[in-house]
């Protein structure tokens, strides 16, 4: 099992969100990955830096702990053509450390290009072709594409690795991992699901299985869950929400009951480290082996010591 660290850049600054990557190769992590979003998620988010950059300077400053985005839209306010170039640069740049994490977005990030927001169905097609003009563009030369949705013009990533970037691929439900075990090279998502394992090991995929575990650190229980519902509330409402709303406004007005109650039913909230692996054990049991843990804790510094010294050591014995 390799253990991750869930870089939250809605909330910190792109100079922070650098500066974490590096405490976490200090701290042990095997992984970092960062979402990748334009706006962020609620109020009290005030950031929302560029991940490819964040990555590329978390490179310069790191030598062994491995990157991801998690995760990147391909279309929208992306064209898959740039996606591959991005990503090939920053496995080059890292010296092949680098996983790209991709899904099917959020209106909150992709609307803001104007180009609408397509129904599920539809954006699970442009999610197929993107990938397919992805991996077409990283077998080198010139390559076009003519796509129901998507289409590539006579392109060409000239800087490719030799060995080319791990894809994977978020799913909220078994369709979206047929797409990660056929199209992708492994599965990435935010729950203890045994569902979406079977459905991506059925489609073929036989990778890596990231998730995202929900904890949040401080000295006492009741102020990690309080940073909880400050930071991570969005994330109680599931995919259904997060992917349709627009703004941090409407999250606020969808969040508005959520307590920090609700937050330690959830994550595993306070010091006790008994609670922290009680919460992420379900996802081990379910079959994920590569877990990024989020700290929705208001003391980072805290938490990777913490991560050093007692929880690291407990989560590698699961």
């Amino acid at each position: 099992m390799k253990l991750g660290f869930k870089l939250i850049a809605e909330a910190y600054s792109p100079t922070e969100i650098v500066d974490q990557a590096v405490r976490a190769e200090q701290a042990g992590f095997d992984f970092v990955e960062v979402s990748d979003h334009f706006h962020p998620w609620v109020s009290e988010h005030q950031h929302s830096g560029f991940a490819f950059s964040m990555l590329a300077a978390a490179a310069a400053r790191t030598s062994a702990i491995e990157l991801a985005t998690g995760v990147t839209c391909p279309f929208i306010r992306y064209h898959p053509a740039v996606v591959a170039q991005m990503a090939a640069t920053t496995a080059l740049l890292s010296g092949g450390r680098f996983t790209l994490g991709v899904g099917a977005g959020e209106r909150l990030n992709e609307h803001v290009v104007g180009r609408g927001w397509p129904a599920v169905t539809q954006r699970h097609e442009m999610l197929r072709e993107s990938l397919e003009i992805i991996r077409l563009l990283w077998s080198g030369g010139y390559q076009s594409y003519d796509g129901k949705h998507l289409q590539l013009e006579d392109a060409r990533v000239f800087d490719l690795p030799d060995d080319l970037p791990r894809i994977a691929v978020a799913a909220g439900g078994p369709q979206a991992a047929k797409i990660a075990g056929e199209l992708g090279d492994a599965l990435f998502t935010t729950e203890p699901s045994e569902e979406l394992v079977t459905a991506y090991q059925k489609a073929g995929g036989d990778g890596p299985r990231y998730a995202e575990v929900p904890l949040a650190w401080a000295s006492t229980e009741d102020d990690a869950a309080e940073s909880a519902r400050k930071l991570f509330r969005f994330g109680l409402t599931g995919w259904k929400v997060q992917a349709e709303l627009p703004n941090p406004v409407n999250f606020d007005a969808a969040t508005e009951l959520v307590t920090a109650g609700h937050m330690q039913e959830q994550f595993g909230c306070g010091p006790d480290v008994a609670r922290h692996v009680e919460v992420t054990k379900p996802f081990a049991d379910a079959g994920y082996d590569h877990l990024a843990l989020i700290n929705a804790g208001p003391d980072m510094d805290g938490f990777f010591d913490f991560f050093t010294k007692e929880l690291g050591p407990a989560l590698r014995g699961l």
